[in-house]
């Protein structure tokens, strides 16, 4: 390989990185926050392919994006707020449910967003942070999503509140112990519909970054199943929103791999270097749920071992 291939080479990996890892970012966000609160939400894809509909289908009928974005987050709230709601009745399984919610939301989302497919909508902009590089790749690989700073404050907010705030170590009460929550007084359905919703809220904001800035349509096939690697991302990151950034930046650049190898000039094996991403999430998945052992840092309510 030559330096300017080896440059679009590593170009395309940090652009990757930067704009597939933002959608991988917001989600984990959310489904961090909720799993600590002691649920699991699969229906996450849903939320996120509903969000990116809403999202684009706001920014095209009022002309800016900032609409669209908001109208994305309260899609996923919405949406989210309904499995919190399913998930506190009696004998209901969350894993259930997040499932036939997540077949739900992709169902009124493909329903919904047929007249959306053809046209344009306002996109989020760009933060432009390769300007000091005389080279292309880079410039454009450092064209960076407006909500990436977003998502890096609500990560550094969450991460601070879990163990600063009232309202943080209550969440963390509902997740590791029902009984002892519960026993003090507090609403444990509530607490975890609170973070539940707000978990959907914020992975709506993935959902905007996917269908307003990259790849800034809307389509049927956006998601790609990024809702549901999310869930083996927030096992990865063990619970930590502040891993979570790290963790999505390795999904995203894994998901760039492909597109980085074909742009330095390297064809073969192109859709095969696509799978790695679901390759990375089924290591992680084999590696961490092993019988009779609790991953560090899981929610006591959500550990397999009693």
């Amino acid at each position: 390989m030559t330096a300017d291939q080896w440059i679009a080479l590593f170009a395309g990996l940090v652009g990757g990185a930067l704009r597939v890892g933002v959608p991988f970012l917001f989600v984990s966000l959310g489904e961090c926050l909720t799993e600590k609160s002691g649920r699991i939400n699969l229906g996450l894809e849903g939320v996120l392919v509903l969000s990116a509909m809403a999202a684009f289908g706001g920014a095209y009928v009022s002309g800016s994006a900032l609409v669209g974005v908001l109208c994305g987050a309260l899609a996923g709230g919405l949406l989210a707020a309904l499995h919190g709601l399913l998930c506190a009745l009696p004998r209901v399984n969350d894993v259930a449910t997040g499932i036939a919610l997540m077949l739900l939301g992709t169902g009124l989302a493909f329903y919904l967003g047929k007249p959306l497919i053809q046209p344009q909508a306002p996109q989020i902009a760009a933060i432009a942070l390769g300007e000091w590089s005389d080279s292309a790749a880079i410039r454009s690989a450092l064209k960076v999503n407006a909500l990436l700073p977003v998502g890096l404050v609500i990560a550094i907010v969450l991460a601070w509140a879990f163990t600063r705030t009232r309202c943080g170590l209550l969440v963390r009460m509902a997740g590791d112990s029902a009984h002892a929550a519960r026993a003090l007084g507090y609403s444990v359905n509530g607490i975890r519909l609170a973070a539940t919703t707000l978990g959907g809220m914020i992975a709506g904001l993935g959902g905007a970054s996917l269908s307003l800035f990259y790849p800034g349509s809307w389509n049927e096939g956006i998601s790609s199943g990024q809702g549901l690697i999310a869930v083996a991302l927030v096992i990865f990151a063990r619970w930590s929103p502040l891993r979570c950034i790290g963790a999505a930046a390795l999904f995203g650049g894994a998901g760039a791999l492909g597109p980085a190898l074909q742009s330095a000039g390297i064809g073969w094996g192109y859709h095969l270097f696509n799978t790695v991403p679901y390759v990375l999430t089924l290591v992680i998945l084999v590696i961490t749920c092993k019988p009779n052992q609790v991953v560090q840092g899981s929610p006591g309510e959500l550990s397999s071992v009693k």
